[in-house]
């Protein structure tokens, strides 16, 4: 099935889902626990860092569709215009495929699909 969101390219999906995955963050560390901001920030911080959205990403994996998964390694196999700060090539690649299949599935509607999978995340997150 085709829709307007592939002619997206995955770079622009990623932008989208950078935003999207941060307000989720936000949202889940907010709803756990009322902390000071710069807890928060520092907690959340953790959980967009492109080392530990490589390790969602991984374990996300199996969990995808066909579809899904394509999505995502047109994103990990776009070449972005910043490098990685704080982790490898290959982690920054990843990260940016996360936030590709973000970026998709929100321009796609499929809001019950992000908040499964980010559900997904927050076990990972929480079983470190």
């Amino acid at each position: 099935m085709h829709n307007k969101t592939d002619e997206f390219s995955p770079l622009t999906l990623a932008f989208v889902g950078d935003g999207v995955y941060d307000l989720l963050v936000r949202e889940y560390l907010v709803r756990l626990a009322n902390r000071p901001v710069g807890e928060l920030n520092k907690v959340k911080v953790a959980m967009v860092n492109c080392k530990s959205q490589a390790r969602f990403a991984s374990k996300l994996m199996p969990c995808l569709t066909e579809k899904e998964t394509a999505v995502y390694k047109r994103g990990r196999n776009a070449a972005p215009k910043s490098t990685a700060k704080n982790g490898t090539l290959a982690e920054y690649h990843s990260a940016t495929g996360l936030e590709c299949l973000f970026g998709y599935l929100y321009l796609s509607g499929e809001k019950d699909r992000i908040d499964e999978l980010f559900k997904l995340i927050t076990e990972l997150d929480s079983n470190k």
